[in-house]
């Protein structure tokens, strides 16, 4: 999409889930107002498990509702909901980062908080990274994780594709707001799973990913000696994190993406689905991030 410098936060993988409009950001009640219909949630990879297990433990609740839930990127997720394509949005930045959107158009719900991590390859030998060193190798200064403290094995970088929220997030949170990403990277992956098989597959293999996607066939490492931990969030000492938008029609919403959305919200998925996913609750900072802003 024109004018949003993102990279594409996920897959087209089609899922059952589910979605709501609110304009809380906190959790609230602890049961589900029920609504019938059939709504689609579309955009962010970072955010669609969640939206998806909400999805279907909603259905089981209210079993007149029809979620269905899909990747595609959080570029895609916002045009596809400004343009009525999608009841449901779901980012990992905000709307203004869409410069053909009218932000107007849209309603921003916060439903969680994902911490992102950089992750490398075990047989790369390297545990922490300072700011400056995951500049030096995302912009090719550095090849070889041997000159950071790692062992004598050339770096492969894994991108994401232009249009992910992922990417957006990465770019103003480590990078400083400047895209110095290498422009010849090993390969460029459009969905997290493609990334963590990439990273995983190659010996000197490195990418980000929502920490809550990231598992043992790779190494979530510390930045500036704080590693990706909801403490260190908590804290302000790790900055590599940002909210999670559902975004819905300003006006005409269907009232079961709002009450999708509502659930989501609810005290009974923040304190439970969403941490057990690996998510944090919209309550843990009142901190914005760089790619919240």
């Amino acid at each position: 999409m024109a004018g949003l410098a993102l990279v594409a936060c996920g897959s087209t993988d089609n899922n059952t889930g589910g979605g709501a409009a609110s304009s809380s950001s906190t959790s609230s009640s602890t049961t589900a107002a029920c609504a019938s219909g059939s709504i689609t949630a579309s955009g962010s990879t970072a955010l669609q498990p969640l939206v998806a297990k909400a999805a279907t433990a909603y259905q089981a609740k209210c079993p007149g509702a029809t979620i269905t839930v899909s990747g595609g990127g959080s570029s895609v997720g916002l045009s596809n909901v400004a343009a009525g394509v999608s009841d449901v949005g779901d980012s990992d930045v905000p709307v203004s980062n869409a410069k053909s959107i009218d932000a107007t158009t849209v309603k921003d719900n916060q439903v969680a908080v994902v911490v992102f991590a950089v992750i490398v390859n075990p047989a790369a030998g390297v545990t922490n990274l300072t700011t400056q060193q995951v500049q030096d190798v995302f912009s090719g200064k550095v090849t070889n994780w041997k000159d950071v403290g790692g062992k004598d094995v050339a770096i492969t970088l894994i991108e994401r594709k232009t249009g992910s929220g992922t990417r957006l997030s990465f770019i103003k949170d480590m990078l400083g707001g400047t895209d110095t990403e290498s422009k010849t990277p090993a390969s460029t992956q459009d969905s997290t799973q493609l990334v963590l098989q990439g990273v995983a597959g190659a010996p000197g293999g490195v990418s980000y990913v929502g920490v809550s996607s990231a598992n043992s066939s790779v190494t979530a490492v510390s930045i500036d000696g704080n590693a990706p931990t909801a403490a260190n969030v908590t804290s302000g000492k790790y900055k590599y994190f940002s909210h999670e938008h559902m975004y819905v029609k300003a006006t005409g919403a269907s009232p079961l993406a709002s009450a999708f959305i509502d659930y989501i919200l609810s005290s009974d998925v923040q304190n439970g689905m969403v941490t057990q996913l690996g998510y944090l609750p919209v309550s843990t900072t009142t901190e914005q991030s760089a790619a919240d802003q």
